[in-house]
């Protein structure tokens, strides 16, 4: 095996593979070595992107992955369960319980609110008692960029939201555009390869802003091509009920607040959209076919809405 060096460590590839090895633990024993970028990679990084990378990389393997993975499962979940239970309405869960379990399962949801995917992860880790591990990946900005965004990372994702991404969004940073084709390639892996392995996406990219809770963005081709690439098991899920300020979300759990609607569907059948070549278009269409079936759990929320409205005017 030929050896890199990195151009801010003396660590050679085959230190690093040796370290792995001996990080990996049962969780990812069957899904191979993790994935490392290439030196030309690394090197659009500033020094402290670096750093938070390697961090957030290393906190995402083996015996590391397992101890905050625990984390998430007992004080993650367990302040967002005190924060949410009395307004917390959950449908289709015997949907995801169906999935194989010792494969990667992709979530697939609409996204209205920063604590989406935070609500969606403490129903799972509560309701079911398979084994799981959780990965968002994100935008580099902010949650690779500075301590304060580390510091989140760490508080409210035990480290999950990863791998980052820096071209994407309103403001994209086309000069990093080298590394997030590592982040494609390990994102790839994660959901090809590791039973218990639940990779949080959203199709639409960034949030909706919109009034109407039954109005979506449109998808982005990269839903697409991950599907087509690794071939995940995929679950959609719609999401309503939530805001994005934190206190009024939490007093609302004791004050009448909204309540917190997460439907799971059954499992997409893609195998039509796998066998196609390697195309943008084929890519958007998977994007607008997985769009469709948030859009259809969507219209149940509706009816489901629209019940409860009359059992609160009775």
């Amino acid at each position: 095996m030929s050896e890199f060096r990195s151009t801010d460590s003396e660590v050679t590839t085959r230190d690093y593979l040796d370290q792995s090895r001996s990080e990996i633990g049962s969780w990812e024993s069957n899904a191979g070595l993790p994935l490392f970028p290439t030196p030309e990679e690394l090197a659009v990084l500033s020094p402290f992107e670096r750093f938070a990378f390697r961090v957030t990389h290393r906190m995402n393997q083996g015996r590391w992955k397992r101890f905050w993975t625990w984390c998430q499962s007992v004080f993650g979940a367990g302040w967002i369960r005190l924060s949410t239970y009395h307004l917390m309405r959950v449908y289709g869960l015997e949907n995801i319980e169906a999935v194989d379990h010792a494969r990667p399962i992709l979530l697939v949801a609409n996204h209205r609110s920063f604590f989406d995917m935070f609500t969606v992860s403490t129903v799972l880790f509560r309701r079911t008692r398979w084994r799981k591990q959780l990965f968002f990946p994100v935008r580099g900005r902010f949650f690779y960029q500075s301590m304060a965004g580390m510091f989140v990372n760490l508080i409210m994702g035990w480290w999950s939201m990863y791998p980052p991404f820096f071209t994407g969004g309103d403001k994209p940073l086309p000069e990093k555009r080298e590394f997030d084709k590592y982040s494609f390639r390990r994102l790839s892996q994660i959901c090809r390869e590791g039973a218990g392995n639940l990779i949080g996406f959203h199709p639409e990219g960034t949030r909706n802003k919109s009034a109407n809770p039954y109005s979506y963005l449109r998808p982005q081709p990269g839903v697409g091509k991950l599907i087509k690439d690794a071939n995940p098991q995929v679950v959609p899920i719609f999401i309503a009920g939530l805001g994005n300020k934190l206190a009024r979300q939490v007093l609302g759990n004791w004050f009448g607040g909204e309540p917190i609607r997460i439907h799971f569907g059954k499992q997409l059948d893609l195998s039509e959209f796998i066998a196609r070549k390697d195309h943008v278009r084929t890519y958007k269409e998977i994007g607008e076919f997985v769009m469709s079936k948030i859009a259809e759990l969507g219209d149940q929320d509706k009816r489901v809405m629209a019940n409860y409205g009359v059992r609160r005017q009775a």
